[in-house]
C-alpha cells in the first residue's frame, strides 16, 4: 500500500537521492552535478504545504517518487502560475507512481489558488511528455538546444495547463 503526502524533512534524503538518479541519467533534468541532502535544505524550506507543496509517494516507509510545485520566475505578476516538477526512484519506473504523484497535484491545485501549471522538460525525455498528455497539459513552447549534456544538444519543451 502506498501514501501520497506532503514531504517533511526526514524524506529529504529519499526526494534527493532520487533526483540525483536522474542527475546521473542525463535525460530528465538540465542540473548536471549530485546534490547533498544539505545542499538541498534552502529549496525544501522554500517549499511551504500553504503555497508550494513537495509531495513524496511513500511506500513501505521508502520515498519512490516525489513532486514539487514551484514559484515559476519568482515575479508578483506570475503568482498564479506554478512550475510542477517530478522524479520517480529509476528502480520504480512504469508503475504509475508519477501518475499517481500528477493526480494528487492536480486535485490540490484549487487549495493552493493556482490557475496555471507550467512543466519544463529535455525534448528527450518521452516519459514525462506521455505523462503530461495524459493529463492534460499541451505544448507550450520550445527552445531549441538550450542544453548540452557531453557535447550532445538538447532542446527544452514548455508543457503547460490552464484550471478556471
Amino acid at each position: 500500500m502506498f501514501t501520497i503526502r506532503i514531504a517533511i524533512l526526514s524524506d529529504l534524503p529519499g526526494i534527493v537521492a532520487t533526483y540525483n538518479q536522474a542527475i546521473a541519467a542525463r535525460n530528465a533534468t538540465a542540473d548536471t552535478v549530485p546534490f547533498t541532502v544539505e545542499q538541498r535544505l534552502d529549496w525544501f524550506h522554500a517549499h511551504t504545504p500553504e503555497a508550494y507543496p513537495i509531495y513524496v509517494y511513500e511506500q513501505d516507509g521508502q520515498v519512490l517518487g516525489w513532486l514539487s510545485v514551484s514559484p515559476y520566475r519568482g515575479r508578483p505578476a506570475l503568482v498564479r502560475t506554478a512550475e510542477v516538477s517530478y522524479y520517480v526512484d529509476y528502480a520504480h519506473h512504469g508503475r504509475g507512481i508519477g501518475s499517481a504523484l500528477m493526480a494528487h497535484a492536480l486535485e490540490d491545485v484549487s487549495r493552493l489558488g493556482k490557475k496555471v501549471y507550467l512543466a519544463i522538460l529535455l525534448e528527450w525525455n518521452t516519459g514525462s511528455i506521455r505523462l503530461l498528455e495524459k493529463f492534460g497539459f499541451e505544448q507550450w513552447g520550445y527552445l531549441p538546444e538550450v542544453a548540452e549534456f557531453d557535447g550532445r544538444l538538447c532542446g527544452q519543451f514548455y508543457y503547460g495547463k490552464k484550471f478556471s
